[in-house]
């Protein structure tokens, strides 16, 4: 039992020695450099995701996504593995635009024929993204 004391006694020792030591002084505040502020009317765009070119494949010109251009619709096709909140930092970021909301899209394969020969074409993934009513996305077709 006396080799237990011993334990006992060294942590009751190094706990009252950690509430004699005197709380440490802080040093004189610091002047910090003033930020510049932005001009009226100016955007200010911060760049929070550098990996847009990676999520973002090609925008997807069609008739029915150039009919949604005029509601602030555009559609985007994007990686299978990236979820609606990627994809939204994506577009603020390469384009500069408020994103709203984003709808997502899996487009399934589907199967092809050439003669007797049977394949399949792969599926992906879009985006519907949806602007605020001020913004808009030139988008050129190919």
């Amino acid at each position: 039992m006396g080799l237990f004391d011993r334990f006992k006694r060294q942590k009751k020792e190094t706990r009252d020695e950690t509430a004699k030591k005197p709380p440490l002084k802080v040093a004189s505040k610091v002047q910090k450099p003033e930020a510049k502020k932005p001009k009226p009317g100016k955007k200010i765009i911060k760049k929070e995701f550098s990996q847009a070119y990676r999520i973002l494949k090609k925008p997807l010109v069609t008739e029915k996504s150039s009919d949604l251009n005029a509601f602030n619709q555009y559609i985007f096709k994007v990686e299978p593995n990236i979820n609606k909140i990627e994809i939204k930092k994506a577009v603020q970021d390469l384009y500069g635009v408020r994103v709203l909301a984003v709808n997502i899209i899996k487009v399934p394969g589907k199967t092809r024929r050439m003669g007797r020969h049977e394949g399949w074409r792969s599926g992906y993934k879009k985006a519907i993204v949806f602007l605020a009513p001020e913004e808009k996305i030139e988008i050129i077709s190919r």
